[in-house]
């Protein structure tokens, strides 16, 4: 089943208001509830579109696919590039633990990286 994936984009941005933040960026009421309960039954191109734009991320960064436990899946699957490892979160609580000289480095590592991509 493909879900929405938010929770850790969010935490990554910072974003503390999800509901607020979907709707500041142009999402009616309805649709940010639907989004944040994975309750959408259909994804509208624009709807992805606007997600992208407004939490700097591509399609694939938005979704989640779990697999139905009874069916047997090929592990070549591209599917299974959507789904969550164990590992996928751990870069959060390496940067919380990490000392602040060191993630200054990191940082600054990160940005020369960008610098020389544009």
């Amino acid at each position: 089943m493909l879900t929405f994936h938010l929770s850790p984009i969010f935490k990554a941005r910072g974003i503390e208001k999800p509901y607020t933040f979907l709707v500041k960026s142009g999402f009616t009421p309805h649709t940010a509830t639907n989004i944040l309960n994975n309750e959408t039954r259909s994804l509208r191109l624009d709807h992805i579109e606007l997600l992208c734009k407004a939490l700097l991320c591509e399609p694939n960064d938005l979704l989640l696919w779990t697999p139905d436990n009874k069916d047997a899946y090929a592990p070549n699957l591209p599917l299974q590039q959507l789904r969550q490892s164990e590992s996928d979160n751990d870069w959060q609580n390496t940067y919380a633990a990490m000392p602040y000289q060191k993630l200054k480095e990191v940082t600054k590592t990160i940005m020369q990286r960008e610098n020389m991509k544009g």
